[in-house]
């Protein structure tokens, strides 16, 4: 089934909020329902397909038909923009200024290049959609005249090598879809992010992914050991070897490119066995000062759990980490972790019981397996629960970096300090909440994710705050994004961030793969 076209995931699964998130809203942030709901699908104005005649004969003879060349207005709108906050209030007012010309279904990597090529003959940009959950910016190119490539066709699991345990995926395959394939031969790839239900394998490749068990099986990038990708000028494949010394890595400039050197048709990973036992626990701590140094020293010396993420002392009070639970006056004083272990019976038990003495030694008081748990079951509703806020004329967002261990409280501090200033400057003083989602040896993300009241022009509202936000990060030593991407909100930040001679090296790889730039343009990397 297609993603709800102005919201996130099975409209089946939407629910108000409950009266007292409501009137907290209300009392705290002084929020008001809007006058105006979402505009109805069939009421958007949709303008003609900008598609001729000659290019829509020539991409039907090459993906077997005009069913596979779409141009109706339900198709174009479902593929307009992906699913920041900014982009979901756009399509909800019925804005569609920058509607796809075209949705276009490949079936397979031949058929890609045939669409590279043709789109190339007739000045179309070409924007690859998996999942269509981008909250970056990254399905909006500047250009006015493009199609959406849909991979939604291109879902199988091509090879799974057992005895080396590598699996190779098509790039359109959903990740519970991929997850099951892999779970009937007894393996798992062990990436869960929020947008699991819904992404693709080939999205999280193009944006560098990273599931909320990466503790134990580490980023989407790190499992990558080979792709396939189709450029307008031919074929190009990385990956023959796990490890080699033969010249640069190249896998590294497919991932994290977001579509913007090349289309990428499949995707070989490494897979584990199956765990024979998952067990998640809470942990309460007296200060996020405190959780970060117990993560800290799990992530530096070990045992490193499957899952470990630590939630602040308002994100813990809000009760943000369980949905389900928000506004029901049980959330517990301090700030509460999750931590989780995935393996044999024997390994899961010895790192379990190593990670208690740690934490207890660090202050961690333990609050058994239920919050864990409760986690663990609610762990993709978070983005449902942005739908119903938007509902009750509250603005909701998100957005995240990562920083080494010494550069994150200076960090934390410098973000928070921004998004306050600016929405309470802008008369909506928000609330503004964090978890550390993904730890390393060296450093940790952090993870914000901040509610306010909409102002008269939401999308206008937000911008200087995400702004000062931005520019936070980079003063305080973080990364422009730790996981969503760059797309274009970051786009600029991070043309500072890899500097003048590293976006002249991504120009020459794009001038070199792309030579007309009709992949993405304007994503990630600036237009000349």
């Amino acid at each position: 089934m297609d993603m709800l076209w102005s919201g996130w995931g099975d409209p089946a699964k939407a629910a108000p909020l409950p009266d007292t998130v409501t009137g907290l809203l209300r009392d705290l942030l002084g929020v008001a329902p809007r006058a105006d709901g979402p505009a109805a699908l069939d009421e958007i104005a949709v303008p003609g397909s900008t598609l001729t005649a000659a290019a829509h004969r020539a991409l039907a003879g090459c993906l077997g038909g005009s069913a596979h060349v779409r141009t109706d207005a339900e198709s174009r709108i479902r593929h307009t923009r992906g699913k920041s906050t900014p982009d979901l209030l756009r399509i909800r007012a019925g804005d569609v200024d920058d509607i796809p010309a075209a949705v276009l279904l490949p079936a397979g990597h031949d058929e890609v290049l045939a669409v590279l090529r043709i789109c190339t003959e007739h000045q179309l940009a070409v924007v690859p959609f998996g999942g269509g959950t981008s909250v970056v910016g990254g399905l909006a190119p500047e250009r006015s005249r493009f199609v959406a490539l849909d991979l939604r066709r291109m879902d199988a699991l091509l090879d799974l090598d057992e005895v080396s345990r590598t699996a190779t995926l098509q790039p359109g395959l959903r990740a519970p879809q991929a997850e099951a394939l892999l779970n009937a031969r007894g393996f798992t790839l062990g990436h869960f992010p929020q947008s699991y239900e819904w992404a693709t394998i080939g999205g999280f490749a193009a944006a560098r992914s990273s599931g909320q068990a990466s503790a134990g099986y580490g980023r989407f990038d790190e499992m990558v050991l080979g792709l396939t990708v189709a450029t307008p000028e031919g074929t190009w494949e990385t990956g023959r070897a796990p490890r080699s010394a033969a010249g640069p890595d190249l896998r590294q400039l497919v991932l994290g490119s977001e579509g913007a050197f090349g289309v990428i048709t499949s995707v070989t990973v490494r897979v584990r066995p199956l765990p024979a036992v998952r067990v998640y626990e809470g942990w309460r701590f007296p200060s996020f000062d405190a959780g970060t140094r117990a993560l800290r020293a799990l992530a530096q010396d070990g045992p490193r759990p499957t899952v470990l993420r630590l939630s602040d002392e308002t994100e813990t009070f809000i009760g943000l980490a369980h949905p389900d639970r928000i506004g029901d006056g049980a959330a517990p004083a301090g700030c509460m972790a999750v931590v989780g272990f995935e393996g044999t019976e024997a390994d899961t038990a010895l790192r379990r019981a190593g990670a208690r003495e740690v934490l207890l030694a660090a202050g961690g008081e333990y609050a058994g397996e239920e919050p864990g748990e409760r986690w663990a079951r609610g762990r993709y509703d978070a983005p449902y629960l942005r739908d119903a806020l938007l509902d009750a004329g509250a603005f909701a967002e998100t957005l995240e970096t990562a920083a080494f261990w010494s550069r994150l409280p200076g960090l934390y501090a410098a973000v928070r300090e921004a998004l306050t200033s600016a929405l309470t400057g802008a008369g909506t003083p928000p609330l503004v909440m964090c978890h550390v989602s993904h730890v390393y040896e060296n450093g940790a993300s952090l993870y914000f994710t901040v509610v306010s009241a909409q102002g008269d022009d939401p999308v206008a509202h937000w911008e200087p705050a995400k702004h000062a936000a931005n520019e936070a990060i980079l003063a305080a030593g973080g990364t422009i994004s730790h996981h969503h991407g760059v797309g274009t909100d970051h786009r600029d930040w991070f043309a500072r961030e890899a500097g003048p001679l590293g976006v002249r090296a991504l120009r020459a790889v794009k001038a070199g793969l792309d030579p007309a730039g009709i992949l993405n343009p304007g994503i990630l990397i600036p237009l000349p």
